[in-house]
C-alpha cells in the first residue's frame, strides 16, 4: 500500500512569452520499505517534482496524497513539519549550533511524539547514522562534509517521520563518502521501513536503489524500472 502518491501532477515554467511543461500529468506511488531514486539530467524537472511532494511548491493541477489524503487538506506546513524529512545537498544546518543542537531543534518543533529525554533520543538517532557523542557535540563547521550530511539525515529522521526526501545529497561528497550515505539510505528503507526518495543525476547511484523513476524529457513523465539485484 502506498504511503505517498501523486495523481496527474502538472507544472510549467515561464519560457519567454510561453510556458514550458516540466511535469505532464505525472502519476506515481511510493511505498514504505523501499529506496527510490528520481533520475534525470540537470533541468529535467526532477528537483521540481521533489519540491512538489515536499510541499515546498504547489502543482498547477493534480493532487499529492499522503496516506490517501490530499496534502492540501492536511495543510502544507503541518505536512512538512510532521510527515516528511528533507535532506538537502547543501545540508542546511544551523552553523553556530552543534550537531546535537541541530537535531534537538528539529525535534522541538514537531507535533509528533518524542521521548521525554530529548537529548538522549537525539544522541541515539545520531549514533544510528554514524555520529558518536563526541562528534555530536562539535559545532557544525568542525565536522567534515560527510559528517554534516549524516547530521542532516539524523535531523530529518528525528521528528519520527516515515518519508525521507533527499535532493542530490551526495553532490558535494567524494565517492567513498557518497557510497556510505547511499548505504545508509538503503538501511533506512530496508531495515527501518522508511520510504526514501532521492533525486540524482547519477546512473551509478540510481542502480543502488530499489526503484528508478527516470524523467523522460520528451513526455515529461516518469519511466519506472525495478532493480531486481538490490
Amino acid at each position: 500500500m502506498s504511503i505517498l502518491e501523486t495523481k496527474d501532477l502538472f507544472f510549467t515554467y515561464p519560457d519567454g512569452d510561453e510556458r514550458k511543461i516540466i511535469l505532464n500529468e505525472v502519476s506515481v506511488s511510493f511505498e514504505k520499505g523501499k529506496f527510490y531514486t528520481i533520475l534525470g539530467a540537470s533541468g529535467s524537472g526532477k528537483t521540481t517534482f521533489l519540491s512538489l511532494i515536499a510541499a515546498l511548491d504547489q502543482p498547477e493541477r493534480g493532487e499529492i496524497l499522503f496516506h490517501e489524503k490530499s496534502i492540501r487538506e492536511i495543510g502544507y506546513e503541518k505536512y512538512r513539519r510532521n510527515h516528511i524529512g528533507i535532506v538537502f545537498q547543501q545540508y542546511n544546518l544551523i552553523p553556530y549550533m552543534t550537531g546535537l543542537e541541530n537535531v534537538m531543534t528539529a525535534m522541538s518543533i514537531t507535533d509528533n511524539s518524542v521521548q521525554t529525554n530529548m537529548k538522549a533520543q537525539a544522541l541515539e538517532i545520531l549514533e544510528s547514522v554514524g555520529i558518536n557523542a563526541t562528534k555530536a557535540n562539535r559545532k557544525i563547521n568542525h565536522l567534515s562534509g560527510g559528517e554534516q550530511q549524516r547530521v542532516a539525515i539524523a535531523r530529518a529522521l528525528s521528528t519520527n517521520v516515515d518519508v525521507l526526501l533527499a535532493d542530490e545529497p551526495t553532490g558535494n561528497l567524494d565517492a567513498k563518502t557518497s557510497k556510505t550515505i547511499i548505504d545508509l539510505f538503503k538501511t533506512l528503507a530496508h531495515e527501518k521501513n522508511k520510504c526514501v526518495i532521492m533525486v540524482t543525476h547519477s546512473e551509478k547511484i540510481a542502480q543502488e536503489s530499489d526503484v528508478i523513476l527516470k524523467l523522460n524529457s520528451d513526455t515529461q513523465t516518469f519511466e519506472v524500472s525495478q532493480n531486481e539485484m538490490v
